[in-house]
């Protein structure tokens, strides 16, 4: 299982929100740069970042602090925030993103993300799909900052992703995410069961090792983890060895 450290950027910062909420944001003192490099030396091959002000802003972000961390990680990464159409992903991938991690838009136009595959690789893209449960324990989408929901469950959504060529899965339980509450075991076990096929990542709630040797029989593809890792619960070398 790889492991995926996380950095959140909101103008220029590294930060994390609780639950996506831009009013519950705590601060990082690390340069996202110099972040990057102290996980890269650390021996994390890769790096998921998100873009949280081109989230808020849409068209009118300003992507600069996003391209420049591009530009000098030393590791590969995939980045994610605010994407909304072809240009954007385009931009990312010549600024040096690895992959591009796509959100709302897979799940309110799955066509386009459809199309998208097709056209830049099925290896160059990540839907990445925020789900919530409802009372009968079945996974929403959610989309447009986790204010909407889709309008389809996250089951019905997979079946036509995987038809269409989907290789990376992001899947995040909302309630887990930022919380520090241990991964939803039972949400990513379905999934590696009912699509062997596809690359998860297992997103949200990390908050210890033991979380992370818990999460080895779920099969999934890679962790991400941000907070768990900001707030030193535990090292990166100490992760590594636990996915051992």
């Amino acid at each position: 299982m790889q492991l995926i450290p996380a950095i959140d950027l909101l103008d220029g910062r590294c930060v994390r929100l609780l639950h996506g909420d831009f009013e519950k944001v705590t601060h990082y003192p690390a340069a996202p740069a110099e972040l990057a490099r102290s996980y890269a030396e650390a021996g994390a091959e890769w790096l998921h970042v998100v873009d949280l002000a081109a989230s808020r802003d849409g068209a009118d972000a300003d992507t600069s602090a996003l391209i420049k961390l591009l530009g000098q990680a030393p590791q590969s990464v995939q980045t994610g925030g605010g994407v909304r159409n072809g240009k954007d992903i385009t931009n990312r991938l010549n600024a040096g993103a690895a992959r591009v991690v796509i959100g709302s838009l897979c799940v309110a136009d799955t066509r386009s993300f459809i199309i998208w595959l097709e056209h830049f690789g099925a290896d160059k893209l990540v839907a990445a799909v925020d789900i919530r449960l409802d009372e009968k324990g079945v996974p929403w989408p959610r989309i447009h900052g986790w204010t909407d929901q889709g309008d389809r469950d996250m089951w019905q959504l997979l079946d036509e992703l995987s038809a269409g060529g989907l290789v990376h899965l992001l899947c995040t339980d909302i309630s887990r995410d930022g919380a520090l509450s241990g991964p939803n075991l039972d949400l990513y076990s379905e999934i590696t069961r009912r699509y062997p096929q596809l690359q998860l990542q297992a997103s949200g709630g990390v908050s210890s090792l033991d979380d992370l040797h818990a999460l080895k029989p779920v099969r999934a593809a890679g962790v991400i983890t941000g907070k768990a890792l900001l707030d030193r619960r535990f090292s990166i070398a100490e992760a590594l060895e636990a996915l051992r």
